[in-house]
């Protein structure tokens, strides 16, 4: 779960082993990693470079209310059967942020990483646009799941749908308040929506970057993963999925410690 520095969050959302993860409120994905790797890897780069547009302007940061009955999208998988619509949003936000900061040289199997263990890319199911089919939410923080803190409303429900409490939004599980501090707009539509895939690749993206680290430096790469989740397991599970989605080599079971 992304949150601020202050404030850790042990996520929820996150099952006792990345192998067997899935998201609180999710479906079942049965099936999602395989092992067969993108038959063209320059496809989802050019679908990228060809549909988005850099935005004029901060973005309206907001959650869009989507039609029931929408389709997913039909591009070829990638890298250990990551939905092809997601391994695009993480290449947008790698060629993006190649562009805006570089100094942080981030990998999008960094951010496949942290998707696959945050919400098995957004469940696995995400339309041509990037959205989940089903609406990404982490647990409330409330106090009653071990581990997890209370945080208090801090949006008014404006994109957790509640009051009250907090809950991580979208498939890379970013708090309310985190999300309103870096909010980026991937797909250029002019809206950051923590729940469209290219918007959340890109801000997670802008979190992981900030305060200049370098993620080539794996001192530095494991400084920002601490930030989404203050566990090594859990570092250690998404350069597990890095590692892997890098290669086309499943990880192995003693790569992925209970989180």
């Amino acid at each position: 779960m992304a949150c601020t520095a202050a404030s850790n969050v042990g996520n929820g959302v996150e099952a006792a082993a990345a192998a067997e993860h899935l998201p609180v409120d999710s479906q079942d994905v049965q099936g999602a990693e395989t092992t067969a790797l993108l038959t063209d890897p320059g496809a989802t780069t050019e679908f990228v470079a060809n549909k988005m547009a850099k935005p004029s302007g901060p973005p309206v940061v907001k959650s869009v209310a989507l039609a029931d009955g929408r389709q997913m999208a039909a591009l070829p998988s990638g890298p250990m059967g990551v939905p092809g619509i997601a391994v695009s949003a993480y290449q947008n936000a790698e060629r993006i942020l190649a562009e805006e900061n570089t100094g942080c040289n981030m990998p999008w199997t960094m951010l496949a990483g942290i998707g696959r263990v945050e919400s098995t890319h957004a469940y696995g199911k995400a339309d041509a646009d990037g959205n989940p089919l089903t609406a990404v939410y982490g647990p409330v923080l409330d106090g009653s799941l071990y581990g997890n803190h209370v945080i208090r409303d801090t949006d008014g429900g404006e994109l957790d749908g509640l009051a009250g409490y907090d809950r991580a939004i979208g498939p890379m599980q970013f708090l309310p308040q985190t999300w309103k501090r870096y909010a980026a707009d991937g797909n250029g539509d002019g809206i950051a929506d923590p729940q469209n895939l290219f918007d959340a690749a890109l801000t997670a993206g802008k979190y992981l970057c900030d305060g200049g680290l370098n993620m080539r430096d794996l001192a530095q790469q494991s400084k920002a993963i601490l930030r989404y989740n203050n566990s090594m397991a859990y570092v250690a599970n998404v350069m597990a999925w890095e590692t892997s989605y890098s290669t086309g080599v499943a990880p192995r079971a003693g790569d992925l410690p209970r989180i």
